[in-house]
């Protein structure tokens, strides 16, 4: 066995891992409509280099030479649109397609020319290079470019000039007379050594992005809350830890937010629970909209809510509660619901240096209390230790988060 003959072995054995490897995820989690598609291009991986096998027995060696080329171009196609899916942006079928049928055409009209001859060498390696260029067009689309995406844009790059290298290795140390004679030569050791390299390191990092978002897709849907897509306690307990610990860090304040529905109890059982679920839903929207991409916003359980909201103090804490407080009580009734305004009651505590989560929580749930044993529908502030109810803004104030 020749050296590239190995390495082609070598070759197969990784196409069909990583075909298995993004297989087992698709079927896993059947929203990565990603893996489906490297699961399929990695397939055409191991029909490519068995192709490769094949080839040196041919007499006449065009139909399996073309199939080479296009069983690869294919895989290589598959692969940006797996990566585009994953991405969740619009695969770029037209420029695919108008690639695919302009590379077809080109390497059916080269397909006699000699092989060491520098241009007709170009233009058959010129396809898959343009195809990793569009590869790169899609990575660039990713409005999240994380460290492993930064690096698989890099890879693509990378692959697309050693396609473009290939012609001038070929010219220099020679690919075989004739089309048989390539899997013996030292140009194919080396350059399906190049591309085991280079397949093995874009499989890894695809393969460990889709596992890296799958995972964390899994862990919002575990600190979710189904009904009002808040987080849930899990949730808002472990990222407003994460919160607390960078406030900590940072020397500044943050303001804790606990808030819980009025009579729901008559709520549900005057109106149903789908019109209770719905006040939920409802309220759950003014807490989202009243605040900025910093807040931690979550659903405690069932009527009680909260949001710690990093860099904010007990004044900007109050304002959010009054605006959420306003704007729940003024919108307008649900048909299915109760025909009275619905109201909420709110306590706000600002965090104190080495507090823990819990003991905020703590002390925002005190002044709730306060606040429900005074009335309803109002907020309460906790100041070291004592809770003092505020009035409500005069009829028609907007009150706005800065």
């Amino acid at each position: 066995m020749s050296a590239a003959a190995f390495v082609l072995a070598i070759n197969l054995l990784v196409a069909a891992i990583f075909a298995t490897s993004f297989g087992v995820v698709a079927a896993y989690q059947r929203s990565a409509l990603g893996a489906r598609w490297l699961a399929f291009a990695y397939g055409l991986g191991v029909c490519n280099i068995a192709l490769e096998f094949i080839l040196p027995y041919q007499a006449d060696h065009r139909p399996v030479s073309f199939a080479i080329f296009t069983v690869f171009l294919l895989a290589l196609a598959g692969c940006v649109v797996g990566m585009a899916h994953h991405y969740r942006i619009a695969p770029p079928w037209r420029l695919l397609a108008l690639a695919i049928a302009a590379s077809l055409t080109l390497n059916l009209l080269i397909l006699e020319l000699p092989r060491g001859d520098l241009p007709r060498n170009l233009l058959y390696q010129a396809p898959y290079a343009a195809m990793q260029a569009i590869g790169v067009l899609v990575a660039l689309k990713n409005p999240r470019k994380r460290a492993l995406d930064l690096a698989l844009l890099g890879l693509w790059a990378l692959s697309g000039l050693h396609f473009l290298g290939k012609p001038f290795l070929a010219a220099w140390i020679g690919s075989g007379a004739a089309p048989q004679d390539y899997i013996g030569t030292t140009y194919a050791a080396f350059s399906q050594s190049v591309g085991a390299v280079l397949v093995v390191a874009i499989g890894l990092l695809m393969l460990l992005i889709i596992l890296r978002d799958v995972m964390a897709e899994m862990t919002d849907r575990s600190e979710t809350d189904a009904l009002s897509s808040l987080l849930n306690r899990r949730g808002f307990e472990s990222r407003g830890n994460e919160a607390l610990c960078l406030i900590e860090r940072s020397g500044v304040p943050g303001a804790m937010i606990v808030a819980d529905l009025d009579y729901f109890k008559q709520i549900n059982d005057g109106y149903g629970h789908a019109a209770g679920d719905g006040v939920i839903a409802a309220f759950a929207r003014c807490l989202r909209d009243n605040c900025d991409q910093r807040a931690v916003v979550g659903r405690l359980g069932g009527e009680e809510f909260a949001a710690f909201i990093p860099g904010a103090n007990l004044a900007a804490g109050k304002l959010y509660a009054e605006a959420v407080r306003s704007t729940f009580r003024d919108q307008p009734a649900h048909p299915a619901g109760p025909a009275l305004p619905v109201t909420a009651s709110f306590g706000v505590a600002q965090s104190r240096p080495g507090e823990t989560l819990s003991e905020l929580l703590r002390r925002a749930d005190a002044a709730l209390y306060e606040a429900k044993t005074k009335g309803r529908d109002r907020v309460c502030l906790a100041f070291s230790g004592t809770v003092h109810p505020l009035p409500a803004p005069e009829p028609g104030a907007v009150v706005k988060l800065s």
